[in-house]
């Protein structure tokens, strides 16, 4: 079974946490929300509070298959002034395994050089942060071993893209199907 960690930073946005969280798990994918606040619950950027399933400095991330960054501000502005997910993240990427983030998020992985050379998406205005990076608009864009998003309303393609990584794509498909996102894209 594949294993992701979701950092989770005051700050983050709602959906493009938890709409992969429920993606990935409904596909079978052991998905842990870790936070990097020094406590079990982390605030959102409306208000929402969330107990994470662990707090960073319990976990290890070396049987980590992906690594995924929500977006909203300031959450990845908080993220990318966590030394420790700064680590993670370059571990990650130097080992050839799969890192992702969406909205305002790449901006952790542009910022360390990850995104060199690759195509990338964020939220409009943050382009400039995918230093190196081919900017797409897209809603979702994979390169590699690099997944990026647009924003809010592309947390379920990027979710339903990850769950195809780290499963196959029938599987995405199915539980696209089965939560009724391909009926409202249909539509």
């Amino acid at each position: 079974m594949a294993k992701v960690y979701v950092f989770l930073a005051n700050g983050f946005e709602d959906v493009e946490a938890l709409i992969p969280v429920d993606v990935l798990r409904r596909g079978g994918v052991e998905v842990v929300t870790v936070s990097t606040t020094g406590s079990q619950v982390v605030e959102t950027a409306h208000r929402v509070r969330i107990e994470a399933d662990s707090l960073f400095e319990e976990c290890d991330f070396s049987d980590a298959d992906l690594l995924m960054l929500p977006g909203g501000m300031p959450g990845a502005s908080n993220l990318n002034a966590h030394e420790g997910v700064r680590k993670a993240l370059l571990k990650q990427n130097a080992a050839g395994r799969r890192v992702a983030a969406i909205c305002a998020a790449p901006l952790v992985l542009g910022g360390l050089g990850i995104l060199r050379g690759k195509r990338a998406t964020c939220y409009p205005g943050f382009e400039q942060t995918l230093e190196g990076a081919t900017y797409t608009g897209e809603l979702c864009t994979v390169d590699g071993n690099v997944t990026t998003g647009e924003g809010p309303a592309a947390a379920f393609p990027f979710a339903y893209a990850l769950l195809s990584q780290l499963t196959n794509e029938a599987t995405a498909q199915q539980i696209a199907v089965g939560m009724r996102y391909v009926h409202l894209m249909e539509k």
